[in-house]
């Protein structure tokens, strides 16, 4: 299964990109918020969501591993499959779609085109008990206790401040943190640093 491609554009279209990696060309679909991002001959990185099926392989594209959550997250829910799944994605944000579950905002959701009233209270109903839910590890957060919380914040902010681009920084410090919870900042700031250096 890919996890991952990192490679340079090379042609964007309504709801997919062709990515070169090594040359090969790897069509993986995105949402409108993603392929806006995306230019064509830049190198970029990718997270993949593998989709198997009898008669094809999909790819599905997303920048941090927060909107690749959120998408399988959004397919849990009875009658939204990979493509509804980017239509919400690409009118919303993963904290939008947080804060509307949270809010039971019906409105938000019927705002995607494809979404009625019934869906819409579908995926507050079937979400509502996630909301609270940290979207890159899937782990439940404790409101008690906001020191993993700070630990993140912090680590982004001193990875920022020597240079590394703040989505990056970002995914970089949750994917260590999934790994290992109890990492001080200094060993996550450390570990971040040398992850990122192996991928340059």
């Amino acid at each position: 299964m890919i996890g991952k491609l990192k490679g340079t554009i090379d042609a964007c279209f309504n709801d997919y990109v062709i990515i070169d990696v090594n040359g090969v060309g790897y069509l993986v679909y995105c949402s409108s918020k993603t392929l806006n991002k995306l230019v064509v001959n830049e190198f970029c990185q990718l997270f993949i969501e593998t989709h198997v099926r009898e008669d094809h392989i999909n790819l599905y594209g997303f920048l941090s591993l927060e909107e690749k959550f959120v998408f399988n997250l959004l397919q849990s829910v009875n009658g939204i499959g990979t493509r509804m799944a980017l239509a919400i994605l690409s009118n919303l944000s993963p904290e939008q779609i947080q804060s509307a579950i949270a809010r039971r905002d019906k409105e938000a959701f019927k705002a995607v085109s494809g979404v009625g009233l019934k869906l819409a209270e579908r995926i507050i109903i079937e979400l509502k008990d996630k909301a609270l839910t940290n979207l890159t590890t899937n782990l439940p957060i404790d409101k008690n206790d906001s020191d993993l919380s700070k630990i993140s914040s912090d680590a982004t902010l001193v990875l920022t401040s020597l240079g590394v681009n703040r989505t990056e920084a970002y995914n970089l410090v949750q994917e260590i943190i999934a790994k290992d919870p109890d990492l001080s900042i200094n060993e996550l700031i450390k570990l971040a640093l040398k992850a990122r250096s192996s991928n340059v």
